[in-house]
């Protein structure tokens, strides 16, 4: 099994304080999936009622249990979700089919509802027979140790290559009733993410049908999880869910353009960036955050293009692990993406310092500045590429020898 590293530098100095969210019950359990001597299986459980949206992976070789959530995410209700760990059940026929179907009876049997009403998500190894029994046997176990403060243990089971959990809350108000939006996410490596991160999931008491939680969760999925990236490779299991369980008593609101939401969105974008980055900062082998600002391109769609093409280039992220403002790669990386420049406008900074103008090297650059921002752990890059309208702002980490390590031996 894949060595886990010690906590990442850029972890956060401790799992957030997130209060019980009404309606919303976690459980975890041990089944022996992948791991020994840890949780490796979730349950949340949602009240009867609750409405639910999601985002799902674009790969063309997506796993079960994405198939069978974007079957049922049409119904826009949920009472519940079962998470494993350690196994990511893709590639597997009829069979991985199957396995998804019998954890959702499973979970449905025995909180008396229908199959249908039960999401599903694993992550892990790709290709191996996932031992579904394990999961089924559980699940009396999980119902009986359902709480509704148990979010925190929630993150943990979810973990792979991660190195800490990850969590995030905001509150807001629709109609001046408080509302509260809580999330866990798990991702470290294989994250390039296309609609959603590689797993997340977020809860709400807020009383909103399926239509307005979907755009919303979509438009906050692209400021922030499908703005980032670690490795370049999108999972064939990402999957990201929001629940509603309703408890709080709002008036209702049935268009997502809403000026009552306003608050909500900004909370629920709040989460999702929060979380997004959370999985940057444990990008594997990870020693700094790289925020990448691009401006000037002839759109917002083109400038991200160009950001996330930077962010993904091997030459640009080595050369911030080795602290060397090389912006030769940056304009490699800006070129490759195939958007339209101006060349005579290009401007590369770090941390507010320039290195080049007006498409060639700033004269007698002083390097000091420069290299003491490149020696933290956070990490500034802006780039002006035209003088169109166009901005966009992506987030990656640096490329280190830690990444090889983990990946080498991760099935081993």
């Amino acid at each position: 099994m894949a060595r886990i590293a010690h906590v990442s530098p850029l972890a956060p100095a401790r799992f957030p304080t997130i209060p019980p969210v009404a309606g919303f019950r976690f459980a975890t359990a041990e089944a022996g999936i992948r791991y020994r001597g840890r949780p490796d299986l979730l349950l949340i459980e949602a009240v009867s009622g609750t409405t639910v949206a999601g985002v799902l992976t674009r790969s063309s070789m997506p796993g079960h249990p994405v198939t069978w959530c974007r079957e049922i995410l049409p119904r826009g209700r949920a009472r519940a979700v079962i998470v494993n760990a350690g196994n990511a059940n893709v590639c597997r026929g009829e069979e991985g089919d199957r396995a998804v179907e019998s954890e959702a009876r499973a979970v449905a049997a025995a909180l008396h509802c229908a199959p249908e009403e039960v999401l599903v998500a694993s992550t892990g190894v790709i290709g191996e027979r996932l031992p579904v029994e394990r999961i089924v046997a559980a699940v009396p176990g999980l119902v009986e140790g359902l709480r509704p403060d148990g979010i925190e243990q929630a993150a943990r089971a979810i973990m792979t290559t991660d190195t800490f959990p990850k969590g995030a809350v905001a509150h807001a108000a629709i109609d001046g009733v408080p509302v509260t939006i809580a999330g866990i996410a798990k991702g470290s490596g294989m994250i390039a993410p296309n609609l959603a991160t590689m797993l997340a999931f977020l809860v709400t008491d807020a009383r909103l049908p399926a239509a307005v939680l979907q755009p919303l969760l979509a438009a906050a999925a692209e400021r922030s999880f499908n703005s980032t990236t670690v490795d370049g490779d999108t999972s064939t299991s990402d999957t990201l869910l929001l629940l509603a369980s309703g408890r709080a008593h709002h008036h209702p609101v049935v268009d997502p353009a809403d000026s009552r939401l306003a608050a909500f969105a900004d909370a629920l974008d709040a989460v999702c960036l929060d979380l997004a980055l959370q999985v940057v900062r444990d990008g594997e082998g990870a020693q700094k955050l790289i925020e990448i600002l691009v401006e000037g391109a002839v759109s917002d769609a083109s400038a991200k293009r160009i950001g996330l093409t930077i962010a993904n280039s091997p030459l640009v992220k080595t050369a911030i692990a080795g602290g060397d403002a090389n912006w030769g790669r940056v304009v490699m990386a800006v070129g490759k993406a195939g958007e339209p420049v101006e060349p005579a406008a290009l401007a590369v900074s770090f941390g507010g310092h320039a290195v080049a103008r007006e498409g060639r090297a700033v004269p007698d650059l002083d390097e000091a500045p420069i290299a003491a921002h490149l020696a933290g752990r956070e990490i500034a890059l802006s780039v002006v590429v035209g003088r169109g309208p166009g901005r966009a702002r992506v987030w990656t980490c640096d490329l280190t020898h830690g990444y090889i390590d983990i990946n080498a031996d991760y099935r081993s």
